[in-house]
């Protein structure tokens, strides 16, 4: 079993570096840290980057999360291998635009590409926040899949992923920790991010930049509103090159496994996307860079 400890990063291929990190800056509120060999990297914690901008063509490149240790990346890329998944380690020069010390990169079944990555730069200094969003942390990635019940069946099998409640068979929503989902799967025909979410301090930072995204002329995908799986307050919001923003406050936490049961949630029902009723839709995915479907239709 492949053990997760955390979510690291999310990289973009970005068409239009420069008003992707605009926006990623000016309007969501992440420090800058600037760009090394046309890599532009954006710190929301404790994460040298959560989000790095790639210059070159649009769509995800990959998402990074972190297992313990070398040993662990070995038996993961055993583990994989045996599974069937094709892996690759990552160059010395691409170790270091991830600022991690290594890497292995994967893809799953329905073509999203991962990396699993050790020694994670940790930056023990102060975010210098653009402007008060109020964010916390980087809080979960949500990638698609044409069926998220077998995408379940998939990550369960080979990494310690439980699942945490069910909307329909349009979602999977998972945790590896006792926080109630930092790795989602929605429905999608193509691979792709659905969204990248930011947690924030209160839920007055939540109503704050509801109106600051107004006033800046921003799409509200959907929010503000309460899901009712996690308890949490949110607001999704679209960025440059399809990349789908969400800050939220209030998650759940799943302490004890053997006490909690996974509900369902039915998606036709109006209170079960947004139990204050408000108006819902899908948040729209960035998709994966290369994706022969995508390039088609293009």
């Amino acid at each position: 079993m492949i053990e997760l400890k955390d979510i690291q990063y999310v990289r973009s291929g970005a068409a239009d570096a420069a008003e992707a990190v605009r926006f990623a800056r000016d309007i969501v509120g992440m420090q800058y840290r600037g760009a090394q060999d046309g890599v532009h990297y954006l710190r929301a914690d404790q994460r040298h980057h959560c989000l790095a901008f790639v210059e070159g063509e649009s769509g995800v490149l990959s998402s990074g999360l972190s297992v313990a240790d070398k040993a662990a990346l070995v038996a993961a890329d055993e583990e994989l291998t045996l599974a069937g998944i094709t892996t690759r380690w990552g160059t010395p020069e691409e170790s270091a635009s991830r600022h991690v010390r290594e890497f292995l990169e994967f893809t799953d079944p329905w073509g999203n590409r991962f990396d699993l990555v050790i020694d994670a730069e940790t930056d023990a200094g102060p975010v210098h926040f653009t402007r008060p969003a109020g964010i916390i942390e980087f809080g979960h990635l949500c990638v698609d899949a044409p069926d998220p019940r077998l995408a379940y069946e998939w990550w369960s099998s080979l990494f310690n992923i439980k699942i945490s409640d069910w909307v329909g068979n349009n979602a999977a929503l998972m945790r590896f920790d006792p926080v109630h989902h930092k790795l989602a799967v929605f429905k999608g025909d193509r691979p792709g991010l659905c969204h990248i979410n930011f947690q924030v301090e209160s839920i007055d930072d939540v109503m704050r930049s509801w109106h600051f995204l107004e006033d800046n002329g921003v799409e509200i995908e959907q929010g503000p509103g309460r899901h009712p799986q996690s308890g949490a307050i949110f607001i999704y919001f679209k960025g440059p090159e399809g990349l789908t923003y969400e800050y939220s406050y209030g998650v759940r936490r799943i302490e004890d496994d053997a006490a909690w049961t996974p509900r369902y949630f039915d998606p036709a029902l109006p209170h079960s996307i947004d139990m204050w009723g408000g108006r819902t839709q899908r948040p729209s995915t960035q998709f994966q860079a290369g994706d022969r479907t995508a390039l088609q239709e293009a």
